[in-house]
């Protein structure tokens, strides 16, 4: 079974899309085939009404205050019970209705520890759907994707979306509650962890541009130097963002 964690704090814009995205996966059972968390940070909007709403699509929900992102992921993967774990925040989908059925499918012949792949960018709209593609992240940003992802391959940043990164529970360690590059950390952690890696040919996820790092965008580059630093060294990820701030002037 995989663990759907959806994290929530005045959402009331974006969270029936990632509710919509998540029960309309056909041939996939609830409390079967996956079961879904939403954590809410004690909203002051209307979050907690479409919550309500929805609790049948739902296999349980918290809301109480927590200190940030990065906590809420935390009582997450606490409340998870599947096999694996895969986080879909508020205002990002899974990308068509046949995605999870594709992705248990994968799980139950090869038993792969994390599974990963491409994710489509997509604008907001302010509707129930999300806007137009912007386009795969492997094309409209520097990452590329590689089809045989090593931890090493992180030295230059984030090569795989989160909401596109599926890991197994028991290797899943927590995120640094204060850190804005936590997922960056996750990712490298649990690819040190894991024995095998798979790329999957299609796409987990779309994602919302926008978001927590890029609304700090500064503090956000500082927290990833961080991160980088610790898992490759200090001279290394200085010469490595000097080749990220390289690759950013060229693309200009």
């Amino acid at each position: 079974m995989i663990s759907i964690i959806t994290i929530t704090y005045n959402a009331e814009r974006f969270l029936e899309r990632t509710i919509s995205s998540i029960a309309g996966q056909e041939r996939c059972v609830l409390g079967v085939d996956y079961e879904y968390i939403i954590v809410d940070g004690a909203s002051k909007d209307s979050t907690l009404s479409i919550i309500r709403q929805h609790e049948k699509q739902l296999t349980r929900w918290v809301s109480e205050p927590d200190r940030g992102l990065y906590d809420a992921m935390n009582k997450g993967l606490y409340l998870a019970t599947g096999d694996y774990v895969w986080f879909m925040n508020a205002g990002d989908e899974i990308h068509d209705p046949a995605v999870l059925s594709k992705l248990l499918t994968a799980i139950r012949t090869t038993h792969a520890d994390i599974y990963y792949s491409d994710a489509l960018f997509v604008s907001d709209n302010g509707t129930t759907h999300s806007g137009p593609p912007v386009g795969l992240r492997s094309e409209v940003t520097p990452h590329t994707l590689p089809t045989n992802l090593r931890w090493q391959d992180m030295a230059l940043g984030m090569k795989v979306s989160h909401q596109a990164f599926v890991a197994r529970r028991a290797i899943a360690p927590d995120y640094a509650i204060t850190n804005l590059s936590a997922d960056l950390d996750w990712e490298i952690r649990c690819l040190k962890a894991a024995q095998y890696v798979q790329y999957l040919p299609f796409a987990l996820c779309k994602y919302l541009v926008g978001g927590l790092s890029v609304q700090q965008h500064r503090r956000s580059l500082m927290d990833r130097f961080r991160v980088l630093a610790t898992h490759f060294g200090l001279l290394p990820t200085l010469w490595n963002h000097a080749r990220i701030v390289a690759r950013a002037v060229g693309r200009r």
